[in-house]
């Protein structure tokens, strides 16, 4: 049988670990987009590219910088509003903190944590959707320029 001292250090632990593994993943998202990006614009300086082909690749463009926009606000701190956690602690006194401590906020900061994982995947899915959209869009445009469509 449980106890609620392990149930509650297990969901805080689970809870973090979904945080370490969104930002992985968003890592590996970055430098995926970014080789993407730099791929395309080496072939488009080496390759004429039809004005069809150009614009959907534009788009394409477009579309992973929007990717990487989302992706790098999944990323950006969030230190502001806090009710838990380090960045709450950074306003208190060390007399302050050591009083927080004594009681278990493990709930509450699970909680909130909770909340930032949710948003992360949340962003995480859009950036995700924007790179297979930006992908598919280039795909089609080395298409037009491979059969020379103007």
């Amino acid at each position: 049988m449980t106890t609620l001292h392990e149930a509650l250090a297990a969901a805080h632990a689970e809870v973090k670990a979904e945080i370490a593994r969104t930002d992985t993943k968003v890592a590996l998202l970055l430098a995926f987009n970014g080789a993407v990006l730099l791929g395309v614009a080496t072939a488009a300086t080496a390759v004429r590219v039809p004005p069809a082909a150009r614009l959907v690749g534009a788009l394409g463009v477009a579309a992973l910088l929007a990717a990487v926009g989302v992706l790098l606000s999944t990323v950006r701190p969030n230190l502001t509003g806090r009710t838990a956690g380090f960045p709450r602690w950074a306003t208190l006194t060390g007399e302050q903190i050591t009083e927080e401590l004594r009681t278990d906020r493990r709930a509450q900061h699970i909680r909130v944590l909770s909340r930032i994982a949710v948003g992360k995947y949340g962003r995480l899915r859009r950036a995700i959707d924007l790179t297979l959209l930006g992908g598919l869009l280039l795909v089609v445009a080395a298409a037009l320029t491979a059969g020379g469509v103007s």
